[in-house]
């Protein structure tokens, strides 16, 4: 009787012991998980400027007559001089696209109206170049006027006419710029791990905001501004 009640009292104690060291090892992982929880999510920016290496320039010129066919010969005489003008500036005739253009009858658009129309027949034309050569291209810009006092009227004015500047590189310039992201990210965690008296861990999470290219100012449109901004998740440690 006695040694039954002897080894109740080592099982008894054997499995008190069992479950305070479970316990320590409980509290120890709930201890070490919460360590692991502590992280700072942070942001990175990386914003360069490089040249656009595109540009398409739309010369566009209209002209009116009263006589359809008179109107082609016009229009036909304009495309010349503009297509030689671009010649003269060293242009690639393989960058100079002609669009078919746009004729407009005044009197089929009227509408219950009798107003007499000086020029029947008004006509848009489109002229495109499409280059690599920003220089030579922006070079030859400014010199337009001298068709434009032989007679072409041009419509720089038109949404369609705009100059548009073009970054098509962005592949080339990404690694660079993710590490630059990521090292401004990690150097602002680092100051929040030491003000908060912590050691800077290992990456939790990280992720890749959009690129966003844009004109640096609206006088210098073939200037491009790239920017990224990576959000990046730190571990924290004692």
């Amino acid at each position: 009787m006695q040694s039954s009640s002897r080894s109740a009292a080592i099982f008894g104690i054997l499995i008190a012991l069992g479950l305070g060291a479970l316990g320590v090892l409980l509290k120890q992982a709930i201890v070490e998980y919460k360590l692991l929880d502590r992280s700072v999510t942070v942001k990175g920016l990386a914003e360069n400027e490089y040249s656009a290496d595109i540009v398409i320039w739309p010369i566009q010129f209209t002209a009116a007559n009263n006589n359809l066919d008179e109107l082609y010969k016009q229009l036909e005489a304009q495309n010349n001089q503009v297509v030689n003008f671009l010649a003269e500036q060293n242009i690639d005739p393989k960058e100079i696209t002609l669009a078919a253009p746009t004729i407009t009858d005044k009197l089929a658009q009227q509408y219950g109206g009798n107003q007499p129309v000086e020029l029947r027949y008004t006509a848009s034309q489109t002229i495109t170049v499409y280059s690599n050569d920003i220089d030579k291209v922006r070079g030859a810009m400014p010199k337009l006027t001298e068709l434009g006092k032989m007679g072409i009227v041009f419509s720089q004015n038109n949404y369609d006419a705009q100059v548009e500047y073009i970054f098509s590189r962005l592949n080339d310039v990404k690694p660079k710029m993710i590490e630059e992201s990521t090292t401004n990210a990690r150097s602002v965690a680092e100051k929040f791990a030491t003000d908060s008296q912590s050691r800077l861990g290992k990456i939790k999470k990280a992720t890749q905001g959009q690129f966003s290219i844009n004109n640096r100012d609206k006088n210098t449109p073939y200037i491009k501004q790239v920017r990224v901004v990576s959000t990046i998740e730190y571990y924290l440690a004692d």
